[in-house]
């Protein structure tokens, strides 16, 4: 990532130039990328345009398919300076991660777990996009801790993930039912 963000001469690099960068491991880098992109504060609908990818995405990794996406998909570009913020903003942490990962729990890893998790990562990035103030920030990271962990075929972090996410989900479901009953007591319903 740090290489591509660096000789990268253009203005704009297109989700299909990441995708071939990426080689084999596009699909689920590509996730991580558009997570990562949730998990750094951004305007308000952000979280809709970059988490409908996700959605696809997700779901062609349920499907066990390598990633192919329509021209509208691979068309679309960043701007070469957001990609090189996000990488150098985003790379000092994730080399600090990356010392962690290792090779562990490999049956999470496996063709049919990638699966399983692409059905996770499908309903978190469907959550995702819902519009909750803040509520792209958890969703986003849980992606990018199942992706690290994916990427690095770290069992112990794709779980890590898949419970992070469980706990999402949930307090987000939470969150809802506390504010529509307080909105509900507050109109006397």
């Amino acid at each position: 990532m740090t290489r591509l963000a660096e000789e990268w001469s253009e203005p704009r690099i297109s989700v299909a130039q990441i995708l071939t960068a990426l080689d084999d491991r596009g699909l689920i880098g590509l996730l991580l990328i558009l997570a990562l992109f949730n998990v750094i504060p951004n305007p308000p609908g952000t979280s809709a345009v970059l988490g409908l990818p996700m959605v696809y995405l997700s779901w062609q990794m349920m499907r066990g398919q390598m990633p192919w996406l329509p021209q509208f998909l691979t068309g679309r570009s960043f701007d070469v300076a957001q990609f090189r913020i996000l990488v150098t903003r985003a790379m000092p942490h994730l080399n600090r991660i990356e010392r962690l990962l290792r090779p562990r729990l490999a049956i999470l890893s496996s063709p049919a777990a990638m699966k399983i998790l692409g059905g996770v990562c499908l309903v978190l990035s469907i959550v995702l996009i819902l519009p909750i103030p803040f509520g792209n920030l958890l969703p986003a990271a849980a992606i990018a801790i199942i992706a690290l962990g994916a990427l690095e075929r770290d069992g112990a972090w794709i779980l890590g993930g898949v419970l992070f996410g469980i706990a999402t989900i949930v307090f987000l479901a939470g969150t809802i039912v506390i504010l529509v009953a307080a909105l509900l007591r507050l109109l006397g319903l």
